[in-house]
């Protein structure tokens, strides 16, 4: 493995965490796109690069999640009453679409994908936010709504925030504390998605050497070390440029993305 590489996957730690910081989006939004383009150059086999990349943008949440949330709590701002409730279902739904995904086609999870940036992107442009129109359901509505989460995260390498704060919004939690707590089960999501795509796949032939199932060590080391030291530069940086016109560049960013995608599936 030649030292291009492990520049390469740096410098998708570098821009992920200057992003998630900067403008607090969800580090697998901009972590999956980057490793498939990487994982093309490499040349790894196209059937496992889209399980590959989003086992490794989940393995890769874990480390970034734990400093989020530890610093949402220390502001008190994560509400683990609801993140007891949710977290089981969070676990199961998670899993269990690891177990779907690593039976599915690239191309139909790069379309689920493709589907899910358009989604982000027009959410951002709108700047629309659900209106607080309901209270938190009971066990088994928190455990279905985790089990939708944690599925849906899986299916496109994401720890749920996009999922989880609208939801809690809805259910009249406050938005920090909904942004905090949200932080909180993206840690679960993390670890049972990384899990998953491990111990379901231990038997696939075909990946590059230095994988362990769909988790692609080189690019998790690269990740890790790199957006952990420019996470809060993007932070600090928040405070100083117009945030809400660069993510309405980021969201043009993300069309783009979703469209180059979509292109290559029916070229």
């Amino acid at each position: 493995m030649g030292l291009e590489i492990l520049v390469m996957y740096v410098a998708v730690g570098l821009i992920a965490g200057l992003l998630a910081g900067l403008l607090g989006i969800g580090g697998g939004v901009v972590i999956v796109p980057l490793l498939v383009w990487c994982f093309l150059r490499q040349g790894i086999q196209p059937d496992h690069i889209m399980h590959l990349a989003l086992g490794t943008s989940l393995a890769s949440i874990i480390f970034t999640s734990i400093s989020s949330f530890l610093s949402h709590h220390r502001r008190g701002a994560v509400d683990w009453t609801i993140v007891r409730r949710i977290v089981p279902g969070i676990l199961v739904g998670t899993f269990l679409g690891t177990m779907v995904a690593s039976q599915l086609s690239s191309n139909f999870l790069k379309g689920f994908f493709c589907l899910f940036l358009y989604t982000i992107a027009t959410q951002i442009i709108l700047n629309k936010k659900p209106k607080a129109s309901r209270q938190l359901p009971g066990n088994a509505g928190m455990f279905a709504t985790g089990s939708t989460i944690g599925a849906v995260s899986s299916f496109v390498g994401i720890g749920g925030g996009s999922l989880s704060v609208p939801f809690m919004l809805w259910c009249n939690v406050t938005a920090h504390r909904a942004i905090g707590t949200s932080a909180a089960i993206g840690l679960p999501i993390a670890v049972a998605g990384a899990i998953g795509y491990i111990v379901n796949n231990l038997q696939v032939t075909g990946l590059p050497a230095y994988s362990i199932g769909y988790v692609y060590l080189p690019a998790l080391a690269g990740i890790v070390c790199a957006s952990v030291l420019t996470a809060p530069l993007g932070a600090r940086l928040a405070h100083s440029l117009p945030v809400d016109r660069l993510k309405r560049f980021f969201a043009i960013f993300l069309y783009v993305v979703a469209t180059r995608m979509a292109w290559e599936l029916v070229a």
